[in-house]
């Protein structure tokens, strides 16, 4: 998958082991999917997904990795890839923008994508072939980068991968979940909450003021292949300055994560959030005990987290010279946990099973 800054690669097995433990859960509401990195374990364990993200390409990676079945759309989707990849570079907007106004990609690669994307658009595919092919090309352009993981910026040096030719691949497709077809979604949170029911749901959210599709707007637009107007050294899309998140927002972001958890059509809730983000601990807890009218039973979880890169790298000036310190490499990763009381609870027996691999200390809750 994609680099994904907040991606939950170390913790997808512990959210794996909470949704097994609950017991009676078969399909599962991922209110902010991202890189559907969660969704794809879930769905691999037998789950049905129902996959959210207000971000274009992230619903992409959710209709390919969640919603999408390799039963069905392997076969085809091989075929496509392979004509997509015998396809010559042609320049335009795509190598422009992120090739000649700004350096995310060697030109060579960048005439490809505008080729390969071209040649998607022309074919007017069914949803999730589409999808897949999608994906397929913003992995080989990912593999080609010239960035440190996010599009906030790009190297001055190119990068060695960078150098490579872009190569497409079969995405890592699953076949349909045991509970059966795996849905993705592109909606605003409090609206999918409203609309989706499950027995259980994940929520992810923003933790500060940085913007997924600010950190991603290549593969947004990309996905979109509106060719919008962009501004900054980065390129990045003119939106960017008006599709903000409420949950990138310091004095929004709690009662707008407290609307969503209340909007939630389940029993059972799993949220993931770390000690640098906007919202305390308590203040999480205290929402999740107040669901179902106050009838939750609330459990925290800690997880010692490695930072983002930008915190291994350092802080540099204009001249590439490392300035100021970094406060601290490492953070908490708190994964909360809300059910309807009196239901059995065996999560905690799962955890206490599967704890100590995962390195998982279980907190008094509220």
């Amino acid at each position: 998958m994609i680099k994904y800054l907040g991606s939950k690669r170390t913790l997808a097995p512990a959210i794996l082991a909470l949704m097994r433990g609950f017991g009676g859960v078969r399909t599962v509401v991922d209110l902010f999917a991202g890189t559907s990195r969660v969704g794809h374990t879930l769905k691999a364990a037998g789950f049905r997904v129902l996959a959210n993200d207000h971000n274009a390409y992230a619903a992409t990676l959710a209709r390919c990795y969640v919603a999408a079945d390799h039963d069905v759309i392997s076969a085809p989707a091989e075929h496509l890839l392979r004509e997509l990849q015998a396809l010559p570079g042609r320049a335009g907007w795509f190598t422009e923008t992120y090739c000649a106004k700004s350096r995310f990609f060697q030109p060579k690669n960048g005439a490809r994508i505008d080729a390969i994307r071209e040649a998607i658009a022309r074919l007017a595919l069914p949803p999730e072939l589409e999808a897949v092919a999608l994906v397929a090309l913003m992995e080989a352009a990912d593999r080609v980068d010239s960035t440190t993981g996010v599009q906030m910026a790009y190297l001055k040096q190119w990068s060695r991968r960078s150098h490579n030719d872009l190569q497409l691949r079969l995405p890592e497709l699953l076949p349909r979940a045991v509970h059966g077809k795996g849905e993705a979604h592109c909606l605003d949170a409090l609206t999918a909450a409203c609309a989706l029911a499950g027995d259980a749901a994940y929520v992810d959210p923003p933790y500060n003021q940085h913007s997924y599709l600010g950190n991603y707007h290549v593969w947004e637009s990309l996905v979109r292949w509106d060719k919008p107007a962009t501004f900054g050294v980065a390129c990045k899309r003119v939106d960017c300055q008006q599709r903000q998140s409420v949950f990138n927002s310091r004095p929004r972001c709690a009662l707008a994560l407290r609307d969503v958890l209340r909007a939630l059509r389940v029993d059972r809730v799993v949220v993931s959030y770390n000690d640098e983000g906007y919202v305390s601990r308590a203040a999480i807890e205290d929402m999740l005990a107040g669901l179902w009218n106050g009838d939750a039973d609330v459990t925290t979880i800690a997880h010692d987290h490695r930072r983002y890169v930008g915190a291994q790298i350092g802080i540099h000036n204009p001249r590439g010279e490392k300035v100021g310190t970094v406060g601290r490499l490492r953070n908490t990763e708190y994964l909360y946990v809300a059910e309807r009381r009196g239901a059995e609870r065996p999560f905690a027996a799962a955890l206490a099973r599967q704890g100590a691999a995962m390195g998982l200390v279980a907190m008094d809750g509220a």
